[in-house]
């Protein structure tokens, strides 16, 4: 057969001819044999000779084609980096970018026990033609809590909201908490399509609408007493807000810090404070 090779050369349609298919530039050879079907391919000059065995049964040679010239398709989209948990912290900052609070002491809050968690469901990522450029948008939760020092309890009126210290009694837990219905609006860059071997930054807003807030406190009364308390209220806390946000990472973990644009509190009320977010995510 290998010494016929050159005699079908000038063969250009496919003729099969019992168990040998002759087609331009290749001789299929098919032969029953035992055991799983097998495939051999070799080159004589011009020519590819490929051998194929199978059991005595019924043979498609077109799914054995379509086998042989399948190959793995590049996926032509990348996922997005939304849709996962974060966790992390809060620190209060000033219209100048620092924390120093001179003339209102009490925005000055403890970072260590002022948390963020973010339940983030939904994402949806559009590719720029390419797998490796996209914008990002999504659905998700914030649940956020800013811990007061030094015992300092807050008051709200219609006009105004401070706080003032309690020389009474002693406060284990102080915090103001709120929760958020949160939209991402990211600028997406990939190195890969590889979900698990994949470098990623985004950067864009997240815009936010405030659905509840409440003070809690944990503490022991003068007398020895403990005491915990749950006060549910609006707190001058801005209806609405909208963070500029950062999302670096590597596979399924990564970081993110968000500084908000927007005033955490009704501005008309007490000094401009903004939040500044920093932590971990864990990707879906």
């Amino acid at each position: 057969m290998l010494f016929a090779a050159p005699v079908f050369s000038q063969v250009e349609e496919k003729v099969q001819e019992g168990e040998v298919i002759i087609t331009e530039g290749q001789i299929t050879i098919i032969e029953e044999g035992e055991g799983e079907p097998d495939t051999t391919k070799m080159k004589v000059g011009n020519k590819e000779i490929i051998i194929i065995t199978h059991p005595n049964e019924d043979f498609d040679l077109d799914s054995e084609d379509d086998s042989e010239d399948e190959s793995p398709k590049r996926k032509s989209k990348s996922d997005a980096h939304w849709a996962g948990v974060d966790l992390g912290f809060t620190v209060l900052m000033n219209e100048n970018f620092n924390t120093d609070f001179a003339t209102t002491p009490y925005w000055k809050n403890d970072p260590a026990r002022s948390t963020v968690w973010n339940l983030n469901l939904l994402e949806h990522k559009f590719n720029f033609g390419t797998p490796f450029v996209g914008l990002t948008i999504g659905l998700g939760f914030s649940f956020t809590s800013v811990a007061f020092r030094d015992g300092y309890i807050i008051n709200s009126s219609t006009d105004s909201l401070f706080a003032a210290v309690d020389t009474v009694n002693t406060y284990s837990k102080n915090k103001l908490k709120a929760s958020y219905l949160t939209i991402p609006l990211l600028l997406e860059f990939n190195i890969s399509t590889n979900s698990d071997k994949n470098f990623y930054l985004a950067a864009g807003v997240v815009g936010g609408v405030r659905m509840t807030s409440k003070i809690k406190r944990n503490g022991e009364l003068a007398d020895g007493k403990e005491f915990e308390e749950r006060e549910k209220g609006t707190y001058s806390l801005n209806p609405f807000k909208l963070d500029a946000a950062l999302r670096v990472g590597y596979g399924s973990f990564g970081i993110f810090a968000n500084y908000s644009l927007l005033p955490l509190f009704e501005s008309e009320k007490t000094v401009e404070v903004y939040p500044l977010i920093f932590g971990l995510s864990l990707n879906f």
